[in-house]
């Protein structure tokens, strides 16, 4: 009875262990996977949050968070990354941060069709006007076109928040219309205000929401949080996705292939001039510029190399920066990203000194005299220690020579004379010219 007795004990115990682990998971609200993302809309956003969903699926997790901040991107990219949000059969949070933040154009659609939408104090959301996909503005047909397509997809996606918060969506189409997170919270546009990623999941916690038509009631509250970071590729890709790095990117690749082409050999500055311009045209690529002001960059190292062959006193130097500046301004004017003035101007002024200095000077020295070898002889000065009648001894750079006259008759010892060739290890001379 005793053993019957410990059994039942031992049994007991198993069970009630189990059941209040049951019990801490449930009140753990599971796990949520946070992902974090900074930069404009790119195939990398897309990938990363692609990724993130299926991770999350197959964890079973209670909600995927992404942190977000964004000046917009594609109107395409914008799209598949909508449908894949819509497609998640977890719920997507998509919480505009830290304070400082924006969800702009395209990112402006990405808030608005995650489950639940959430911002950190002072931060904005809105000025979803679309553009071309060169950045440049649309053409009054075309333009009315995108916005009537935007403005029924976004009618879809907050028609569940009431009709101030579809027309609010409509201005931020037609009127490029903006509002900040107190703004945002008062029409209904987000669900809530939160301070952190902690206030995030506390007051998302019991909220219903629709998953594939199926109704969902979140339990984040206290939920165990999973960082997803982004992988190496993705990273490298999406850090070159700054409109900054992307025009170092072309004009330190443009600068390594002329370098090699103006001296050729050396293979490394080739090797780096198409890494460098291979990544920065991805990279503008992605970012949907006006590449009008790529038209002019390329024209600032056209006038920086007609200065180096055809020397105007600096003239074409000055327009070549001038034209760099123009080009770095132009080619992010007609969207949501720029390229600080500093990181414009210092570009243009040391791709304009490269020229001058380094690129000029490789191409002068291939004019150069050569200095070695045989070819070194030609031209230079030997005095005749023995009478050339035709043939005889010359004295050149501490050494003695066989020599003969190239021009035929007696040249007396003593004379100075000059290489004009060389057969073998007899030289070809003549009397200098000043010396006639």
């Amino acid at each position: 009875m005793a053993k019957k007795a410990r059994l039942i004990v031992y049994a007991g115990l198993m069970l009630m262990a189990l059941l209040l682990n049951v019990i801490g998971v449930s009140a753990q609200g599971g796990t949520v996977l946070v992902l974090e993302i900074e930069g404009p809309v790119t195939p990398v956003m897309l990938s990363y949050i692609s990724r993130g969903i299926r991770q999350a699926e197959a964890a079973g997790a209670e909600a995927m968070v992404v942190v977000l901040d964004t000046p917009g991107g594609s109107m395409m990219l914008m799209e598949e990354t909508v449908k894949a949000i819509r497609a998640s059969e977890v719920p997507v949070i998509v919480y505009i941060a830290p304070s400082g933040a924006m969800a702009a154009s395209a990112g402006t659609v990405i808030t608005l069709a995650a489950h639940v939408g959430a911002m950190a104090p002072e931060t904005s959301i809105g000025a979803a006007s679309p553009v071309g996909s060169e950045g440049q503005d649309l053409g009054e047909t075309g333009e009315k076109k995108a916005q009537e397509i935007m403005k029924a997809q976004v009618r879809g996606l907050v028609q569940r928040r009431g009709e101030e918060v579809v027309a609010w969506a409509e201005q931020t189409i037609d009127e490029a219309r903006a509002s900040s997170s107190s703004e945002a919270l008062e029409l209904g546009v987000i669900d809530f205000v939160a301070t952190g990623l902690d206030d995030l999941l506390e007051q998302a916690d019991g909220l219903v929401v629709m998953v594939m038509e199926k109704e969902i009631v979140l339990h984040t509250a206290g939920a165990i949080r999973e960082k997803l970071p982004m992988n190496p590729l993705e990273r490298l890709m999406h850090v070159i996705s700054d409109p900054t790095i992307a025009v170092i990117l072309m004009t330190i690749g443009v600068n390594a292939l002329i370098y090699e082409l103006a001296a050729p050999g050396g293979y490394v500055g080739g090797i780096v001039g198409i890494i460098c311009l291979g990544l920065g045209l991805y990279a503008l690529g992605v970012l949907s510029v006006d590449y009008t002001g790529l038209i002019f960059i390329g024209l600032s190292f056209v006038l920086f190399a007609l200065d180096i062959k055809a020397p105007t006193h600096g003239v074409l130097t000055a327009g070549g920066v001038a034209s760099f500046v123009f080009g770095a301004v132009l080619l992010f004017q007609s969207t949501a990203f720029d390229v600080p003035w500093g990181a414009i101007i210092g570009m243009a002024a040391l791709t304009g000194g490269f020229f001058v200095f380094i690129v000029a000077k490789a191409i002068r020295a291939q004019s150069w005299r050569v200095t070695t070898g045989s070819d070194a002889l030609i031209g230079a000065a030997a005095v005749a220690r023995t009478d050339l009648d035709p043939r005889g001894t010359v004295f050149l750079m501490g050494e003695y020579w066989d020599a003969v006259g190239e021009e035929g008759g007696s040249i007396q010892a003593g004379r100075t004379v000059e290489v004009v060739g060389r057969e073998g290890f007899c030289l070809r001379v003549r009397v200098k010219s000043t010396e006639h």
